[in-house]
């Protein structure tokens, strides 16, 4: 039976007319998608749609009337792909131990659903298939609250608990009160069967397994087995990490997954997405120019500020360009960067800052910023309004 799973969405898809590539995310056992994953999101949010799946009994999923297998959680997983994004267009996934053996499964029975996929302290077997059974059998009997205290041993590394007790509890409180005990029982007994060592070879999608180095669950040499079997696949490992690397290592994970897929569609969509926007603000004709005296000891800067300054900041929906440029010729003002600010001058009126706007902005800068900077910064405003309109007068 293909279990009813829900899709939460964590971030904004980006304009109808250039979405930003979609990003799924997974949880592990006996935790919501959305608490284990929140310190990440914020961290990826201006590039991916991000959009998490809960396990069944888990967060806002059903509980299960049916048991089900992984392979049956990966078909779940394509159908919420097929409803979130019915068009096409690039997808990546993560998911923490459960969740990453089923973007595994994914891999394996759906190649191509994914243009990557990382594996967060999962491996290609978890556990043994007693201990899984033993452990749905203890669930339907005494209730999740029976699993904290081993849980809090295996999720977090030694330190943990004294550094973070809020985090910690609010992962346990979870497991003990809001998670199924039927829909835990039953991702034990799914576990139970998952046996992907064997199929590794037939894995031809970009695969990152990031696993913690005092992970007892799925341990680094598990991680290893895959990247090894695996043609395009390699491991990662932090360190003073255990189980549950989104909460433990938010930023270690959050470089991990913006490496893991740098260099697919999300590096390629932010550089055309701030070459539009550089050639919108700045103009063609500055812009080609640019280019033009790019060589190989400035092309890395081009590209840098071309994905980072223009693609991953200028898109953003937050700020209207107006906003923007008078944000940024006061950082100008403030800096002393005359060309640049001569530069901005031209980007803010075709942006659409009026000039009256432009002496606000200015005035405001001789008080935060000082008076001779200002009296300079005047200057340069006056001289590039005038170039401005000897080229309209032409």
């Amino acid at each position: 039976m293909i279990p009813t799973v829900a899709a939460t969405q964590l971030s904004e898809p980006g304009p109808p007319d250039a979405p930003k590539p979609l990003l799924v995310l997974g949880s592990s056992l006996g935790v919501a998608v959305e608490t284990l994953w929140a310190r990440v999101v914020p961290g990826v949010a201006d590039r991916f749609h991000v959009v998490g799946w809960d396990l069944p009994g888990h967060g806002r999923s059903p509980v299960p009337t049916e048991g089900f297998t992984v392979a049956e959680l990966a078909d779940a997983v394509v159908d919420l792909v097929r409803r979130v994004r019915p068009g096409g267009g690039p997808a990546y996934y993560a998911g923490v131990s459960l969740g990453g053996a089923t973007g595994l499964q994914v891999a394996v029975d759906h190649p191509g659903t994914f243009a990557g996929t990382l594996m967060v302290c999962s491996a290609a077997a978890l556990g043994e298939p007693q201990a899984w059974h033993d452990r749905a059998a203890t669930v339907r009997s005494q209730g999740t609250a029976v699993l904290v205290e081993g849980s809090a041993a295996r999720w977090f590394a030694p330190g943990f608990l004294d550094r973070e007790p809020q985090t910690a509890s609010r992962l346990l409180h979870e497991l003990s009160h809001d998670v199924s005990d039927e829909g835990y029982a039953a991702c034990c007994e799914a576990l139970a069967a998952y046996d992907l060592t064997g199929r590794l070879d037939e894995v031809r999608d970009p695969l990152v397994v990031l696993n913690g180095g005092d992970d007892q669950v799925a341990p680094p040499s598990a991680a290893q087995v895959i990247a090894d079997a695996v043609p395009d696949a390699r491991a990662v490992v932090l360190d003073g990490v255990a189980h549950q690397a989104p909460v433990e290592d938010p930023a270690g994970t959050t470089r991990t997954l913006l490496d893991a897929f740098a260099g697919g569609a999300v590096a390629q969509d932010s550089y055309d997405a701030g070459m539009a926007v550089r050639r919108e603000v700045l103009g063609d004709a500055h812009v080609d120019r640019a280019v033009a005296r790019t060589d190989d000891l400035t092309r890395d800067f081009q590209e840098l500020i071309t994905r980072y300054a223009w693609g991953s900041v200028w898109t953003r929906p937050g700020l209207d360009r107006v906003t923007r440029s008078a944000i940024t010729i006061t950082a100008l003002v403030a800096g002393h960067h005359h060309d640049e600010l001569a530069m901005h001058v031209r980007a803010a009126m075709r942006n659409g800052m009026t000039r009256e706007q432009l002496s606000e902005v200015l005035l405001q800068s001789a008080i935060y910023c000082s008076v001779p900077s200002a009296n300079t910064a005047f200057q340069i405003a006056q001289r590039t309004l005038a170039q401005i309109d000897e080229e309209e007068v032409r």
